[in-house]
């Protein structure tokens, strides 16, 4: 799907680590939605990807199950053949799995001629054995459409809570396991009738007398198993094992081979019983349930986000296999929810991975006055630079916790460690003050700036099964990957991430791997209304760009019911948007008339209104920077001033005096990020020539006082900005236009601590500015 592995068949090779990879196979009687994906295809599709790097001969395996009550039920809902839904939902199937860039060797079908020989073989070799009985059992029968039913196709009232649409496996509403006929007041789902109960033959493996041989294989391999998996077997022994029933009374299945059941078909499952050499499974990773929101995914219902869904969203593939992945619910259910996935994105991947890759890359990118001009530079003297050998150290133990947790198929706690590895990569960039060792000592820099790019390359690996698409974005890789191989030697060598990548390797052009989760609400108008392009033309023209907050309630909003439910709301914007055009359409039939008249109008208008201003004063004209505070103390001659040099990505760093000494102690004021007012005119301070300002809050009666604090992993030097607020700053701020005295008074911070300019956050790259604990503010 996501890899086309078709062209070289695999085989087991002889002194290889040779491992079988497939997942639950998904129905196709609808559209599989993120609980499903995350507990099925994707986990197995990241354990493969891992084996591959681990230079293990792995095969990926899967397809869809096609055959069975919940395909008859929806063929019967669609009026159709059972093998036409099939034909659809297997088609949107490799579709939404080729769009998570799911990487099988083979995504096959059910319903296939091969599948059908071999499960019909398996069947023989059971009736040969005698591992199968036959029995009689009662199942609800119905009169009007002359079949029996199966427990999908029973409605009814719940014995447990009463429900009044209870399905004859389950009641959706308090979670009861069920069998048909426990319904009360049963009745069909095709005809709505009340069917009766009939006997009918059917076949049983004879689970019982294959016990010693299952609890033998199951204590053998049990130990690759995840904990859920051995409860639910530990269970099923406890209670004692009975007869599974592996036919069924349905036309859409594999024909059972037997003059008797010749109107039944297979579900067969018990390699065991068949006596022969099967393959079988020696790790389980099950997972419980992901939920929505407040509550749960539901393909019959249509509720939650669905695997067509996620492209209308415009977020990024990656994002949503990190996300789903942080959130796999591996020991105990987890939650969706839009708000969780908008601080995963903005606090993990854009501030600490996305940042670090960006400030390594993009400082080696820079012409070569100021940096490395795309070339990796040589590192000698590595091993005796302390902060780097320690920084190896780290590493090292961190790839052995994650090829561990991965062995053991814990891939939360393995994405986990992976993404470890940026925050000791950010941490090491800061300790090592790389901006300040290129200009004072050049080969330290080079040292920490191949090192970091080896940590680039390293995380591209690690994480290549989680977001396969990171390493090819990076677009920095030589052609002799770091492939996690126990004959490379790869896993020891991560402690010399200095030598992972050669010097004199030009790295390709950076450009930012993830943004914040913040999209263009016209994005969705156009693909609504995207056959009246003047309609929504206005509409973009009057809100083209919305906060984050409110993306993710648009978010929440679009995918709030079920499926249905969204159906009708496109219907109703559709029509509302035809009514809307055709009243437009009228209104310009009458334009012409009043042109004229609109044309003296506004030209009187415009003689009478006043002079125009030297442009709107808003927060676009201010310069407001991240800084780092590289020095601070006391003015020499002013008790209550600070003196600080700040960074704020310039040749030389600017002097800011401060009026801030009986508000934040000095040892505070050293090496802090700060956001800066560049863009003030200089002004002398007892003597000291202040180049631009400290932004701070305080209390409504000024006894308080608290810098504005930018993200830990904001780039030093890059522009705060304000979404829906573009615009170049001044130069340098008019003192006589009063541009600052008029910003300042909406200048403040919210009940979240947050600082903003109205309600728009202060913003970086990597997030959003804040301050220690006033709330309701005033910032200057």
């Amino acid at each position: 799907m996501g890899d086309d592995r078709k062209a070289t068949p695999k085989v087991p090779i002889e002194g290889k680590r040779n491992i079988l990879i497939t997942s639950a196979l998904p129905y196709v009687n609808n559209v599989p939605h993120l609980g499903n994906i995350i507990g099925c295809v994707l986990s197995a599709d990241v354990f493969a990807r891992y084996c591959r790097i681990r230079g293990y001969n792995a095969i990926y395996m899967c397809g869809t199950d096609e055959y069975g009550t919940a395909t008859e039920t929806k063929a019967l809902e669609e009026n159709c053949h059972p093998k036409e839904i099939c034909d659809k939902y297997h088609a949107i199937h490799k579709e939404v799995y080729k769009w998570f860039d799911i990487s099988f060797d083979e995504f096959g079908r059910t319903s296939t001629p091969q599948q059908t020989e071999i499960c019909q073989a398996i069947f023989k070799k059971l009736w040969e054995n005698d591992s199968l009985s036959e029995n009689t059992m009662q199942q609800l029968y119905c009169n009007t459409c002359k079949r029996f039913l199966a427990d999908r196709l029973v409605e009814g009232n719940c014995p447990g809570c009463n429900y009044d649409s209870a399905r004859g496996d389950q009641c959706d509403e308090c979670g009861k396991l069920l069998n048909p006929t426990e319904l009360i007041e049963p009745r069909c789902k095709v005809c709505c009738n009340t069917p009766c109960i009939r006997d009918t033959d059917h076949l049983f493996l004879e689970l019982p007398s294959l016990k010693d041989q299952l609890e033998a294989y199951i204590n053998d391999t049990s130990g690759g198993w995840s904990q859920n998996a051995i409860h639910i077997t530990d269970s099923w022994f406890k209670d004692g094992l009975n007869p599974r029933c592996i036919t069924r009374d349905l036309k859409w299945g594999v024909p059972v081979p037997h003059e008797k059941y010749k109107d039944k078909v297979l579900f067969p499952s018990a390699l065991l019983g068949t006596g022969e050499s099967w393959t079988l499974l020696k790790t389980i990773s099950a997972t419980e349930y992901l939920n929505y929101e407040a509550g749960k995914f539901s393909k019959s219902k249509g509720v939650g986000v669905f695997g067509n869904d996620v492209k209308d969203t415009n977020i990024p593939v990656e994002v949503w296999r990190y996300y789903l992945l942080t959130n796999r619910p591996e020991v105990s259910d987890s939650l969706f929810s839009w708000a969780d996935l908008q601080v995963k994105v903005n606090s993990e991947l854009l501030s600490k991975l996305g940042n670090f890759v960006n400030r390594v890359l993009s400082f080696v990118a820079k012409d070569p006055d100021s940096g490395y001009g795309s070339i990796i530079p040589d590192a000698e003297g590595a091993e005796s630079h302390s902060l780097t050998k320690a920084l190896g150290e780290k590493v090292r133990s961190c790839v052995q916790q994650y090829v561990e947790a991965m062995e053991k198929v814990k891939l939360k706690q393995g994405l986990k460690v992976a993404m470890s590895i940026s925050s000791e990569g950010n941490g090491y960039l800061q300790a090592s003050q790389f901006w300040k060792l290129y200009k004072e000592d050049r080969p330290s820099c080079s040292i920490v700036m191949r090192t970091a790019c080896g940590l680039v390359y390293l995380l591209a690996c690690l994480l290549e099964p989680f977001m396969p698409s990171f390493s090819r974005e990076l677009n920095m890789l030589p052609e002799t990957q770091f492939s996690l191989s126990d004959e490379g030697g790869d896993i020891e060598n991560g402690k010399r991430p200095w030598d992972i990548l050669p010097a004199g390797h030009k790295i390709g052009t950076p450009a930012p791997l993830f943004k914040e989760l913040v999209m263009h609400f016209s994005l969705f108008l156009l693909h609504v209304y995207s056959f009246f392009h003047f309609v929504c033309w206005f509409v973009i023209d009057a809100d083209d760009n919305i906060q984050k907050d409110e993306e993710v309630e648009f978010y929440r909003n679009k995918f709030a019911g079920s499926q249905a439910d969204r159906a009708d709301r496109a219907l109703k914007a559709e029509t509302e948007a035809k009514e809307m055009a055709k009243q437009l359409k009228k209104a310009k039939i009458s334009d012409g008339k009043k042109k004229k008249e609109r044309a003296t109008k506004s030209s009187e208008t415009k003689s009478k209104a006043p002079a125009s201003v030297e442009g709107d004063i808003s927060i676009s004209r201010l310069d407001i920077c991240v800084g780092l505070i590289t020095k601070a103390q006391k003015h020499p001659d002013a008790d209550s001033l600070y003196v600080e040099e700040i960074d704020i990505g310039e040749a030389l760093p600017r002097t800011v005096v401060s009026g801030l000494v009986k508000y934040i102690p000095l040892e505070e004021m050293q090496n802090r990020k700060v956001c800066v007012l560049c863009n003030l005119k200089p002004v002398s301070m007892r003597g000291i020539k202040s180049q631009a300002m400290v932004l701070a809050t305080s209390n409504s009666d000024h006894t308080k006082v608290e810098l504005v604090e930018p993200p830990k992993d904001a780039v030093i030097g890059e522009r705060v900005t304000f979404l829906g607020f573009d615009g170049k700053p001044d130069d340098i701020l008019n003192p006589k236009k009063k541009v600052w005295e008029t910003v300042q008074v909406d200048l403040h911070t919210n009940k979240e601590l947050v600082a903003c300019y109205k309600d728009v956050p202060f913003t970086t790259s990597v997030g959003i500015c804040k301050v220690a604990s006033i709330s309701e503010g005033t910032i200057r």
